[in-house]
């Protein structure tokens, strides 16, 4: 059984149909990336299947329990975290203060709390060196480890990450990625939603290609690379898919 299953999902913004028949699924302990451009719907799945944005049609189930119409934060407490983009931080509270937030439903099991920042500092030791500053003084990067420090405080089974190479320097995104492979590491599932295509290839186990809410594309990462319309859509209709490929691929490690 997948850990998340999205089947004939639909949903509008108002009257505007955004998404069409949309279907796919993350297994345990996998990486699936949502590609696409501005405007094709990932951000729209993405809370559909947290509960923020109700569907029209279609069904989300998560670990077989169906979730489709469900509140957020019951979705939370069931595994699901959704880190949304755009690296909200609460900027005038510490990174401690911010990461206990993302605790919530758990606050008053003090001792579980803390167990669960040690862990998000052993991932992100930088967040550990910066407990006491605030969030609002930190670089991009720093924001953008402590917005997923925050997502991993309610120990869930699947993490959704929405852009989170969104405004990065090159040398962040490379650090973000060895992050994301590190949480897949330790048992959390992640679909990651993303238009940076080289971080895609190097993480994720699947692809799912939408394009005008439509899922135009969907395979094991090599399937979907070596495809004529992965290249075009990128890089242009005179390039070759082989410009697709990435030099080097993150390993994969399979959660004990």
């Amino acid at each position: 059984m997948a850990l998340l299953e999205v089947r004939g999902l639909c949903a509008r913004h108002g009257a505007v149909p955004v998404l069409h028949d949309v279907s796919f699924h993350v297994g345990r302990g996998e990486i699936v990336a949502l590609l696409g451009g501005n405007g094709a719907g990932k951000t729209t799945v993405a809370r559909c299947v947290s509960g923020l944005h109700r569907p029209s049609s279609g069904e989300v189930t998560l670990d077989g329990r169906d979730i489709t119409r469900c509140d957020p934060r019951r979705i939370v407490r069931w595994g699901l975290s959704h880190v949304s983009e755009g690296r909200r931080v609460f900027p005038s509270l510490t990174v401690e203060e911010n990461l206990t937030l993302g605790a919530y439903l758990d606050g008053r099991r003090t001792h579980v709390v803390a167990e669960r920042r040690e862990g998000v500092y052993r991932t992100f030791p930088r967040l550990a060196e910066r407990r006491t500053q605030r969030a609002g003084s930190m670089s991009g990067g720093e924001q953008q480890m402590l917005v997923i420090g925050r997502g991993l405080m309610s120990a869930p089974a699947l993490l959704v990450l929405d852009e989170p190479s969104a405004g990065l320097a090159p040398a962040s995104v490379a650090a973000l990625g060895e992050d994301i492979a590190a949480i897949r590491a330790g048992g959390t599932a992640v679909l990651l939603i993303e238009q940076h295509l080289q971080l895609a290839l190097r993480l994720a186990d699947r692809l799912v290609v939408l394009r005008d809410g439509h899922v135009i594309l969907s395979g094991s990462t090599e399937e979907v690379a070596a495809d004529p319309r992965i290249g075009r859509m990128y890089f242009g209709d005179g390039d070759s898919p082989d410009r697709v490929v990435p030099e080097t691929r993150q390993a994969h490690s399979s959660p004990s």
